[in-house]
Parts: C-alpha cells; sequence; structure tokens
C-alpha cells in the first residue's frame, strides 16, 4: 500500500515560496451544482491562462523573475454522519465522515459530469461542496489547448531550462494508486473525492488525442472497440448515412483528423485529414448528450487493449464493448457463430501488477441481456433456437498470437479445464480494465478460425467470411449500446464494481 496525503502538499519538490504566482483565490462555498461548476470554471481558465500569457511573454523576450506556478482547483466536502444513502446507489455518496477532496482540471469538458456528481453528493449528504486552489501545481503542458506543442513554441529566450521555470508532468505522481486501491491516507488526512486526479486526466487526455488523432471532446459515452480494419469501414458507411438523413438523431460524425460531418450533410466541413492514420484511431457518432457511439480501432494485442481503455477510462465512459474475431475452440461451432463472454482466463499478462489474477471479472446482467437480446433482434433466432448461432461461455485472452505453433497440450489442457469456448487477444484485457476501473463492460465475439479442429484462417476463407459477418455483427453491437443508453445510468453503473471504501464521484 502507498501512504501518502491526498492532495494536502505540492506534487512538485520545489516550494511555492518566491514563486511567481496569480493572486490567491478565496475559497467559495455553494448549495448550487451549476454555481459550484461555473466557479471551478473560471478558477481554472483563470489559471491556465496565467501560465500562457507569462511563457508567450518570456518568449517576447520580458524578463524571466523565476519560476512561474498555478494550481490545479480543489472541490471538496465534508461529512461528519455515517448515515445510509440509498442502498441501491453505486456512486454519489460516501461511507463514512471525513473530509474529501480531489483536483479538477477541464471544466469545459467536464461540466456536465461535475455538476451531475455534485448534485448528488448534496442530495444524498445534505452539504455544500466548496471550491479552493489546490496545492497540485498545473504542469505547463498541460496548460495549453489541444495540439499545442510547448516544446516546439517561441521559448527561445528562455535564460534557464523550461522546467526551471514551468511546472510539467510528474509521473512520479500520475498513477493509478485511488482506482487500484492502493492508496492508504495518513490518518487524519484528507479522502479521495474522485478515482483520478487532475495531472492524471489531463495526462491521459493528452495520449488520447495522440493515439486516436481526435479530440477527447468528440468522445462518447457508449464506447466500441474492435480488432479489424473492416468493422471500421462499416461503421464508417453507417454512420455516414445515419447524419446525412438529417432526422435529428445523431448531431455529427467525426474521424481521424478531427474531420466533422455535420447533421445533414454529407462531406466533412470542418477537421483536416491526417497524413497518416495514428496507432488506434477513432470514429465517434455523436449526440448531443454524448449518448452516441465512438468505435476505436485498437488492432492487435492486449497492449493496445490496455493502452486505450487506461485513457478512455478518465472521460468516465457508461458502457464499453468488444466486438471481433476470434478461435472457437469447439467442433460445434461454425465460422460466423457469436460467443457471448461471460468468464474469461486471462492469461494476456498485461494487467498483473493493477488486477490480480485471483480477481474474478463477473459478467454484468445489464450488458449481457442487451448483447443478447441486440442478437435476437438482428439474426431473428430467439430462445431455444439462439443455440444454433450463439453460445454463452468463457473466452480466453492470450498475448502469444502463434499458440498454435507451440506444444499445444499445455494450452489445450488449460483451455478445456478452464471450459472456453473461444480465444482471442483482446477481450479479456478489454473486461478486466472496465472492472478495475467501474466501466460496465461486455464481449461479443465471432468465429473467423477453428484452429483446434482444422479449420485456419486463409485469405479465400477470411474474404468470404468477413462479407458476410461483418455487418450484421456491428449492427448488433450498435443496437446494443442503443439498448443500454437508454437505461439511467444510476442502474447501468453496477454495485458489482465497486469496492470496499470507493470515491463519491462515479
Amino acid at each position: 500500500m502507498t501512504i501518502q496525503t491526498l492532495e494536502t502538499l505540492p506534487r512538485n519538490p520545489i516550494s511555492s515560496a518566491g514563486c511567481e504566482l496569480p493572486p490567491p483565490f478565496k475559497p467559495q462555498s455553494f448549495t448550487d451544482p451549476a454555481k459550484a461548476v461555473e466557479a471551478i470554471r473560471a478558477l481554472y481558465d483563470r489559471n491556465t491562462g496565467f501560465l500562457r500569457d507569462r511563457f508567450e511573454a518570456i518568449g517576447r523576450g520580458e524578463t524571466d523573475t523565476g519560476r512561474v506556478r498555478a494550481f490545479y482547483p480543489l472541490l471538496e466536502f465534508e461529512t461528519d454522519s455515517y448515515s445510509h444513502v440509498d442502498s441501491r446507489l453505486a456512486y454519489g455518496h460516501v461511507v463514512a465522515p471525513g473530509r474529501y477532496t480531489g483536483t479538477i482540471t477541464r471544466p469545459d469538458l467536464f461540466g456536465d459530469y461535475l455538476k451531475t456528481q455534485i448534485s448528488l453528493i448534496m442530495r444524498n449528504h445534505e452539504v455544500p461542496v466548496t471550491v479552493s486552489e489546490s496545492e497540485t501545481p498545473i504542469p505547463l503542458h498541460f496548460a495549453f489547448q489541444e495540439g499545442a506543442y510547448v516544446e516546439q513554441a517561441d521559448a527561445g529566450n528562455l535564460v534557464r531550462p523550461l522546467r526551471d521555470t514551468f511546472d510539467v508532468p510528474d509521473l512520479n505522481t500520475t498513477n493509478d494508486d485511488i482506482v487500484n486501491g492502493d492508496f492508504e491516507p495518513v490518518p487524519g488526512s484528507t479522502l479521495p473525492l474522485a478515482p483520478f486526479t487532475a495531472q492524471r486526466v489531463d495526462y491521459s487526455l493528452h495520449r488520447l488525442a495522440h493515439y486516436t488523432a481526435t479530440s477527447p471532446s468528440h468522445f462518447q459515452n457508449f464506447v466500441l472497440f474492435t480488432n479489424y480494419q473492416f468493422y471500421i469501414d462499416e461503421f464508417c458507411q453507417l454512420a455516414r448515412e445515419a447524419v446525412a438523413n438529417g432526422d435529428g438523431k445523431y448531431t455529427a460524425f467525426v474521424e481521424p483528423g478531427n474531420l466533422i460531418t455535420e447533421a445533414g450533410a454529407s462531406t466533412p466541413s470542418s477537421g483536416m485529414v491526417p497524413p497518416r492514420l495514428p496507432q488506434m484511431p477513432a470514429y465517434h457518432l455523436m449526440k448531443d448528450d454524448r449518448a452516441g457511439i465512438t468505435m476505436v480501432n485498437i488492432g492487435v494485442g492486449p497492449s493496445n487493449a490496455k493502452t486505450i481503455t487506461d485513457h478512455i477510462a478518465v472521460l468516465r465512459p457508461h458502457a464499453w464493448l468488444m466486438l471481433g474475431h476470434c478461435a472457437g475452440l469447439r467442433n460445434s461451432q461454425n465460422l460466423g457463430d457469436y460467443v457471448l463472454a461471460h468468464a474469461y482466463v486471462r492469461e494476456d499478462n498485461v494487467l498483473n501488477e493493477d488486477l490480480p489474477l485471483s480477481v474474478p471479472v463477473p459478467p454484468l446482467a445489464e450488458v449481457q441481456v442487451a448483447l443478447e437480446q441486440a442478437v435476437e433482434e438482428v439474426t431473428g433466432y430467439t430462445g431455444y433456437e439462439l443455440k444454433k448461432i450463439m453460445r454463452t461461455g468463457t473466452v480466453a485472452t492470450i498475448d502469444n498470437r502463434n499458440w498454435e505453433l507451440r506444444d499445444q497440450r499445455g494450452p489445450v489442457r488449460r483451455l478445456s479445464q478452464s471450459r472456453a469456448i473461444a480465444l482471442d487477444m483482446e477481450s479479456a484485457t478489454i473486461a478486466a480494465n472496465g472492472f478495475r476501473f467501474r466501466v460496465p463492460y461486455g464481449t461479443l465475439l465471432c468465429v473467423s478460425d477453428k484452429p483446434l479442429h482444422g479449420e485456419l484462417k486463409l485469405p479465400g476463407m477470411a474474404t468470404d467470411f468477413y462479407k458476410r459477418q461483418v455487418s450484421q455483427h456491428l449492427i448488433i453491437g450498435m443496437k446494443a449500446m442503443e439498448k443500454l443508453a437508454q437505461m439511467p445510468p444510476e442502474r447501468l453503473h453496477s454495485r458489482k464494481l465497486r469496492s470496499f471504501n470507493e470515491t463519491a464521484f462515479q
């Protein structure tokens, strides 16, 4: 366990004494969530603007007088009661008395989220919240808007290294201690309000823009992951048709390079085609309330699956699903059959330090039902007949794509003992990170080969298979997401995902 004091000591080892700072901000107490968010936004805009202005001034040749520093906003509330709230709630409350604090970033992006979380705290504990300045410095890099490159800016007049004048990202304090359950506060100190600190959120927001070539502001609350470009091509076609229809269901479609096609249009009105696709391109079929669908091509392997979900998690989506291909492990399966995962064998080896293998990753009823209903509606099979094309069972995820080339006695025995019905390289990682980050998760795979039974994935077979199944599989995934979007968030965010001492914020 990491013993530390949360948000009470400067995260930068250099004292703030003698630093050039914006004027002091007097703490303000609120009983209106909207006004509290307005105060957070004003403080954040002022402090990030101060850092940008000072950097630009020094770059123009004004005197570099020493360290320049500004701080993240701090949101806090205090309760002295053990009183129970509605036991059906998975978030929006705390279980013990104490002072709960959290640094806040990007209120422009998280405004609605903050209002919802603050409203729940006020309703459940009947207390005000306080907005003040934290003692966590804002790194200069995170004070700039998306797409700005601090290192390439005009800093020729800096007489000292950049990090001697401004705070820079500190990876020693940008971690997942809170969400992993490794954070243990010093007795009498403050307790965490949210699963991520501001600097951890900022880090992921910048990583998202890099990996997906789209702004984090475009991400929707319902995210589909796939490991094949075929699915992306089909998604793009369906998304363009949906926005061109102009029926108001979707407001825009966003592609890498922030190419935005508005509702009623057939071509992008803004953005720029990137010179090359990013590592994990993202596509967003948008709604005004973020209830649309984002789809990301994560490529092959558990490392990519962990990387992208590590970063999307800070956006606090309502659900994410894996739609991909798998190896069918039963002779009774046919190419094109569906696999609805209800358990996972985790041999991906990328989350072992964050989530021990002894921790089960349970199925979530709301997601399982939505996926099964979507399969029934799209395929026309119902009840017992559905078993002709879909099996529910254990999915094994491994980190060796060419596992077939090794001695198969060990792997096959483990797969049989676990009752696995399918094998892939991403699903367990995505589900495990959903469990870890309290993001509802699910998996619906499509059998593309049966290596244990001599049906390998060959070019001719693959081409025919993709033509037949990709469109139907994607439509099922999108329909399942639409069903989940109709559920109240407090129902979808299951109590199964909450640990003993959870943060108030979802």
